[in-house]
C-alpha cells in the first residue's frame, strides 16, 4: 500500500472519530430514555446563562439540585380548598429550603376549585408548580393548551438524574400521544410494584360504626337490606340524641353537582359489582344488586333514618359531626376523618368508628375496594411560565428521589426522627402527636407527609411506624378485600370533546338525580325516577361514551401488558 493511500485513511479515520466525538457531545444525557427527540428540540427554551459561559452537562448519576442551591421562591398551586398548612412555618420545610435553597409559597382556592383552576386556565399563566386529581378535566386542559411543559425534555436538558429515580412505568402510563409526559403522580403503585408490595396494601374504602352504640345493640349483622335498615332504626331509637344534638344514623360522602362518591363506584365495590364481563367494560349502575341497594337507602329515607344534614353538608361540616360523634354509621373513606378519629380516641376509646363488614350483594361476597393504582391520586405538573426550568425540575427529582421522601417523611433528624433501636424513626413524642391531634403536628413539626404533593408510599413503607389504634383496626378490616384497578383509570374523555360534553350533562343528571331517588316517598315514584333517568343518558348519547372508555379501556390494557 502508498504512503498516500495510508495517509487519507488515517485522516478518515481521524474525521470519524472526531465526528462521533462531536456528536456525543450533542446527543444529551446518555440516559436510554433522553435524547431521542435530538438536542435542538426547541419545546423547551435553553437556559440564558448558557450564552455567558460553557454549560456543565448535567450528570444522570448526581442529583441535580445539588448544583444550584441558593435562594428560590415557587408558586404552587394545589387544587384542593381543604390543604391548610403553609411551607416555612414547621421544621420540616424549613429543612429541606435550607438544604435545596427553594422555598414554596402554595396557592390554595377559597372556594370552589374547578372555578379557580379554569379561572387559571383561561388567563393562560400558571403558577410554577400545579398539582391536581388526575382524573380532573383541567390536566387535559392544560396539556392540550400548551400551558405545561414535558417533564421528560426538562429532565433531558437539565436533570438526567430524573429518569434514575422516576417510574418509567409511570412515566408511561401517563405519556401523551407526542410521546411526551408532563406529569408524575404520588400514591401509585404499578401492577410491578403489586407483585412487590400488594399484600401490604391498603383500601381508604371503609363502612364504620360507632363502636359503643354498635355493641350496644347486639353488635348486629348489617351486609342485607333488612339487617341494614334495622341497625340504623334501633341505633336511633336507643341514642336519638347524642350531647343533645340529634343522632345522624348514617353520614356519606358530601352531594357535588355531579353526584355523590358514597353512592356511586363506592357502595359498588362494596357489593362486588364487576367493572367489565368478558372484556367489555360493564355499567356497574344498572346492576341489579345496586339499584336493590339504593331502593334500600330509599326506604331508610322513609323510615326517617336519613338526616337531612347529609343532603346538603360540606366536608367541613362533616367533619366537626364526626369529631361530636354524631353519625352512627358512615360510608366513607377512613383517611378523610382521620383527625377526627384521633380525637374521639383522646375523650374515649369507646367512641371511636370501627370498621365492620357492610353493604353486601346478595350472595354476601366479600367486598372489591378500590387499592393503590398506577394513576396515583394527585398529579403535579410545571407551567410552561415556571420561573426557573432546570430548578423547578431539578427539585422535582429531589421531592420524587429516595432521599426526598425521607425528609418530608421523617423530617430532620434530630428533630421529628432519630436513629432508634438501630432504625430511623419518628421520636415517640412526635409519634405521640401524630395519632392524637394531627394539624397540631403538622405545624409543629411538618413531617409525615404534612406535604403530600409527592409521595411515594411504596418507599417510605420502610420508615413508616406500625399502625396504632384507632387507626389500625381500619386498615386491617380491609386487607385482603383491595384490589388493582389501574386499568380502569383514565377512561373519561376530555370534557369539550363531543364525547366529553355528552359525560358532562350525564354527571350533572346523575348529580340532580340520586338526592331524588332516595327521597322518593314511594317504590313506585323510585322506579319512575330511575326509569326516566336511565332513558336520559341514553337520549343524551351514552352508547357514545361507553365506546369511547371501551377504546381507552383496550389501550390501558396493552399499556399495562394486561
Amino acid at each position: 500500500m502508498g504512503v498516500k493511500s495510508k495517509t487519507k485513511k488515517m485522516m478518515m479515520l481521524l474525521m470519524a472519530v472526531l465526528m462521533v466525538m462531536s456528536l456525543a457531545a450533542c446527543g444529551g444525557s446518555g440516559n436510554g430514555n433522553a435524547g431521542k427527540e435530538g438536542a435542538n428540540d426547541s419545546t423547551v427554551d435553553k437556559p440564558k446563562e448558557e450564552t455567558a459561559k460553557p454549560a456543565v452537562p448535567p450528570s444522570a448519576d448526581e442529583p441535580g439540585w445539588k448544583s444550584d442551591t441558593s435562594p428560590i421562591t415557587f408558586d404552587w398551586y394545589l387544587n384542593f380548598a381543604w390543604f391548610p398548612n403553609k411551607w416555612g412555618v414547621d421544621p420540616t420545610s424549613k429543612y429541606v429550603t435550607k438544604k435545596t435553597g427553594v422555598d414554596v409559597n402554595f396557592i390554595v382556592p377559597a372556594g370552589n376549585e374547578n372555578e379557580k383552576l379554569n379561572t387559571l386556565i383561561a388567563s393562560g399563566k400558571l403558577p410554577d408548580f400545579i398539582t391536581l386529581g388526575w382524573w380532573e378535566d383541567g390536566v387535559k386542559k392544560m396539556i392540550e393548551g400548551d400551558l405545561v411543559l414535558p417533564l421528560n425534555k426538562l429532565a433531558e436538558e437539565y436533570d438526567p438524574y430524573f429518569f434514575k429515580i422516576s417510574d418509567p412505568d409511570k412515566l408511561g402510563w401517563y405519556a401523551q400521544s407526542d410521546g411526551n409526559t408532563y406529569g408524575y403522580p404520588n400514591s401509585s403503585s404499578s401492577p410491578k410494584d403489586y407483585e412487590k408490595y400488594g399484600d401490604t396494601y391498603v383500601s381508604n374504602q371503609t363502612f364504620v360504626v360507632r363502636k359503643d352504640i354498635y355493641e350496644a345493640i347486639g353488635s348486629p349483622d348489617m351486609r342485607t337490606p333488612e339487617g341494614f335498615i334495622a341497625a340504623l332504626k334501633a341505633a336511633k331509637e336507643k341514642f336519638p340524641d347524642i350531647n343533645g344534638q340529634p343522632l345522624i344514623p348514617l353520614g356519606l360522602h358530601e352531594f357535588i353537582p355531579t353526584g355523590n362518591d358514597s353512592l356511586e363506584g363506592y357502595i359498588q365495590n362494596f357489593l362486588a359489582i364487576p367493572r367489565e364481563k368478558d372484556g367489555k367494560l360493564y355499567n356497574r349502575e344498572t346492576d341489579p344488586e345496586y339499584v336493590a341497594w339504593l331502593k334500600t337507602l330509599r326506604q331508610a329515607n322513609q323510615d326517617g333514618l336519613l338526616a337531612k344534614d347529609i343532603f346538603i353538608d360540606k366536608r367541613a361540616q362533616m367533619e366537626e359531626k364526626i369529631a361530636q360523634g354524631r353519625y352512627f354509621a358512615m360510608l366513607y373513606q377512613r383517611t378523610d376523618f382521620a383527625a377526627q378519629l384521633g380525637t374521639l380516641y383522646q375523650q374515649d376509646p369507646n367512641m371511636v368508628y370501627i370498621a365492620v363488614d357492610g353493604p353486601a350483594n346478595s350472595k354476601l361476597d366479600p367486598p372489591n375496594l378500590n387499592g393503590p393504582s398506577i394513576s396515583g391520586w394527585t398529579v403535579t405538573l410545571i407551567s410552561k411560565d415556571v420561573k426557573d426550568k432546570g430548578r423547578a425540575i431539578k427539585f422535582l427529582s429531589y421531592l420524587m428521589s429516595e432521599e426526598g421522601q425521607k425528609d418530608l417523611f421523617l423530617g430532620e433528624k434530630g428533630v421529628s426522627y432519630d436513629t432508634i433501636d438501630g432504625k430511623d424513626q419518628f421520636l415517640p413524642e412526635a409519634f405521640e402527636l401524630m395519632n392524637k391531634d394531627r394539624s397540631a403536628f403538622d405545624k409543629q413539626y411538618g413531617s409525615s407527609f404534612t406535604y403530600w404533593m409527592m409521595q411515594d408510599t411504596n418507599i417510605t413503607q420502610q420508615w413508616a411506624p406500625k399502625s396504632v389504634e384507632p387507626y389500625k383496626q381500619l386498615e386491617d378490616w380491609t386487607r385482603g378485600k383491595t384490589v388493582s384497578v389501574s386499568e380502569f383509570d383514565l377512561l373519561d374523555p376530555l370534557g369539550t370533546s363531543e364525547e366529553g360534553i355528552i359525560l358532562g350533562k350525564i354527571k350533572d343528571l346523575r348529580g340532580k338525580t340520586l338526592p331524588k331517588l332516595l327521597m322518593a316517598p314511594s317504590e313506585a315514584e323510585f322506579d319512575k325516577i330511575w326509569t326516566d333517568y336511565i332513558k336520559k343518558q341514553e337520549d343524551l348519547g351514552l352508547a357514545k361514551v361507553q365506546a369511547f372508555q371501551q377504546t381507552k379501556y383496550e389501550e390501558n390494557k396493552k399499556k399495562l401488558g394486561m
